[in-house]
């Protein structure tokens, strides 16, 4: 867990440009995908930290809420993401590396390194010491550097599906849950400054296109009849 607790300084934070990429078009940014949620309001409102909510109990809370949310989100194309279909772990122009224990870089498949970050993950949140749910118990005092990081591999996670499953996501009319999702997970780390803009520089343009308020019309969602 070493690559979360920030003992692997100096690394990139496991990415690097992928030269010569060529531009697809991107169906995720097509008015007919972006308009589509599952929720209509404004999700600014669900990441606010509430009165008399410890900052870290709410960063906790969250941060263990999306990895669930990221999981079953994944596992929903996982078996769309191979080593054959997706043979190292992209998004748009960017390949990301797993880092081990050591701080050694490895190229891995897309599968493999998902199954890296959930796995950590999964370990952390249920580790009393980390992600503390007894009362009065404390939380150490790197938590919110660990939820950066924590964050970012999500991040890695859900620009993957976008990218390389996006297709399959609609094919099973899913894709009103990945851009909720998205955008909640977006507007919380926004709120809590827990990604840097650079981070997530490679989808801004989804971002701004699902970030943006929509008009409350019964066609900017999928639930309402």
């Amino acid at each position: 867990m070493d690559w979360l607790m920030g003992k692997s300084k100096g690394k990139p934070n496991g990415k690097k440009p992928v030269a010569a990429v060529v531009e697809e078009k991107k169906q995720y940014l097509e008015p007919d995908c972006t308009k589509v949620r599952v929720v209509d309001f404004d999700l600014k409102e669900l990441v606010v930290l509430p009165p008399e909510i410890d900052l870290n109990e709410w960063l906790a809370s969250n941060t263990t809420t999306f990895f669930n949310l990221i999981n079953l989100q994944y596992s929903t194309v996982s078996e769309f993401c191979t080593g054959d279909t997706c043979p190292v772990m992209s998004a748009c122009n960017t390949t990301y590396f797993w880092y081990d224990e050591k701080g050694k870089k490895t190229k891995c498949t897309a599968p493999q390194y998902v199954d890296f970050v959930m796995s950590s993950v999964q370990k952390l949140v249920t580790d009393e010491d980390i992600f503390p749910t007894k009362y009065g118990k404390e939380f150490p005092n790197a938590f919110d550097s660990l939820v950066k990081k924590i964050c970012r591999y999500l991040f890695h996670v859900l620009a993957h599906i976008y990218w390389s499953h996006y297709k399959e996501t609609v094919a099973m009319d899913l894709h009103g849950h990945l851009n909720t999702l998205y955008t909640h997970f977006i507007v919380f780390i926004r709120e809590f400054n827990l990604m840097d803009p650079k981070e997530t520089s490679i989808m801004d343009d989804l971002t701004e296109a699902l970030c943006t308020p929509l008009p409350p019309t019964p066609q900017n969602h999928v639930t309402e009849r």
